[in-house]
């Protein structure tokens, strides 16, 4: 199957209140145009360089997701491409942001990343440590807090992965009802890639990130 048709069968499958992020790391040009032409605006880098080289040569209206590990001393080099940066994953990364975003007097569109996965080395708060940084991270002037991001366990039991997508979504509930009960804007939960994408529309999940089901093998 073609790019192309990876994509309409996707969208097929999408819910009218899930997006679709094409996660295009490492894929070149010509794949994210296929894409592109097809009607996709949304796609996901997650180095910080190669995201800010494909904003500068590809068409101006994408909107750039940054969805990889952020180091704080990176931040200047995604502050003006990323439309959303889905993982915030420290008050200390955060806060950065928030600083290079008042240089500019922008306000930057963010995510909260939360740890859900059984592996110690995925990123994100726990629940316990947003609770405890949430306060720190509404008072920053210069970000916007949009919702939850988190990635589940890379398992082939599927009771676990919909437990852990469950546990995130419990986790935007109270969020939502005791921090951002009046904020429109704190309404995305960003969870689900290719192999697991379907479960997670199940569980609530309101942006898909899909690299290989849509591109191929990297």
């Amino acid at each position: 199957m073609t790019i192309s048709a990876h994509i309409e069968e996707i969208n097929k499958e999408l819910p009218p209140s899930t997006r679709l992020v094409a996660v295009s790391k490492f894929k070149p040009a010509e794949d994210i145009m296929e894409a592109y032409n097809s009607g996709l605006r949304e796609f996901g880098e997650n180095r910080p360089q190669e995201m800010q080289m494909k904003a500068q040569t590809l068409p101006q209206d994408i909107k750039w997701h940054f969805i990889g590990h952020l180091q704080t001393n990176k931040v200047k080099m995604i502050i003006d491409n990323a439309y959303l940066i889905h993982s915030v994953d420290s008050v200390k990364l955060a806060q950065e942001i928030d600083r290079q975003a008042s240089l500019r007097s922008i306000t930057k569109d963010c995510l909260i990343q939360i740890h859900i996965a059984m592996e110690e080395t995925k990123q994100g708060f726990t629940s316990s440590e947003i609770r405890e940084s949430i306060d720190i991270l509404k008072s920053l002037k210069n970000i916007r807090i949009c919702g939850v991001m988190g990635m589940a366990s890379y398992v082939s039991e599927t009771d676990q992965i919909r437990k852990e997508f469950a546990s995130l979504k419990s986790e935007f509930d109270f969020l939502k009802e005791n921090y951002f009960s009046d904020s429109e804007y704190f309404k995305e939960i960003s969870m689900g890639m290719s192999g697991d994408y379907r479960i997670a529309i199940e569980e609530g999940s309101t942006i898909v990130r899909i690299g290989t089901g849509i591109f191929g093998i990297r």
